[in-house]
């Protein structure tokens, strides 16, 4: 009796997940239309489809219309509910001009966590001198969760001036080791230099070297991506294999000769999470 409901049992879970698989091929073997995508994004009756709505938009390679931008700003500064916001901010952050990084900036201050991590995320993708005193002002807040300074420690390695310097060298001497790292590592990329996480090795060079030097050495800033390897299920899961975004040049710096994240457009009419071009971002879950 008891092995026949443990089989039952195997049975079903066994159907179900077949059936989540074969549910999950198809969505991306016929995925939701743009149209769809941006109907859900104006759905007010419903925040959870203008969350996917957004995300949707905000990853395909045809997000940066004017209208979706408008939009993106729109949720940024007027929208309540914290998860449609966050991913609205994450949106703008890929799509929107280096002047839109002081509204996101401000969300900095949102009451909302989710908020103020999209915010700090965001910020990495966008290069503006008057936001990097929020940003390093918000990162000495040890009251701050641990994930938002590590990411604000991040997107100052963009910024080479004396006060995101100091700020990164007096984070140094923070309780978490992991928000140390991440300020060494934007002290690196700033100076060029390895010092480790002695705030007084680094106060020392800091005060012996001229001004003019200070920061010749810097290195290209690019934004970081999610990544890892492919494991054998990525691979069994043929239908989805993931794509990984490729770091890049914040808007608002000047590009040399790197290539930008979203170099091809998607043909109008083309589905959302059709195959994009390379370097577009992979979903993120949101």
């Amino acid at each position: 009796m008891i092995c026949g409901v443990i089989l039952a049992c195997a049975t079903l879970s066994a159907c179900d997940t077949i059936g989540s698989d074969m549910k999950s091929m198809g969505d991306v073997l016929s995925p939701p239309s743009p149209q769809e995508a941006a109907q859900w994004a104006v759905d007010t009756t419903d925040a959870e489809n203008m969350r996917r709505g957004v995300v949707l938009l905000g990853t395909s390679s045809f997000g940066g219309i004017d209208a979706y931008v408008k939009l993106y700003r729109f949720y940024v500064k007027d929208m309540k509910d914290p998860l449609v916001q966050a991913a609205a901010i994450a949106a703008l952050s890929r799509y929107g001009q280096p002047e839109d990084a002081v509204l996101i900036a401000e969300r900095l201050s949102s009451t909302f966590p989710q908020v103020r991590l999209a915010a700090a995320i965001g910020l990495q993708r966008m290069h503006n001198v008057a936001v990097a005193e929020p940003m390093w002002r918000k990162m000495q807040d040890e009251s701050e969760t641990q994930e938002i300074r590590i990411e604000l420690a991040i997107g100052l390695g963009q910024y080479p001036q004396d006060d995101s310097f100091q700020s990164l060298v007096t984070t140094l001497d923070h309780s978490e080791l992991t928000v140390n790292l991440a300020a060494l590592d934007s002290l690196r990329m700033m100076t060029g230099n390895d010092l480790g996480i002695d705030r007084m090795r680094w106060l020392g060079w800091y005060s012996t070297t001229p001004i003019e030097k200070r920061f010749v050495a810097q290195k290209i800033y690019l934004y970081p991506t999610y990544r890892r390897h492919l494991g054998f299920w990525d691979y069994v899961v043929f239908w989805d294999v993931p794509k990984w975004e490729i770091p890049g040049l914040p808007s608002g710096i000047a590009d040399t000769g790197s290539r930008k994240t979203y170099e091809t457009p998607a043909p109008v009419g083309s589905p959302v999470g059709s195959p994009a071009p390379v370097g577009s971002p992979a979903p993120t879950g949101s």
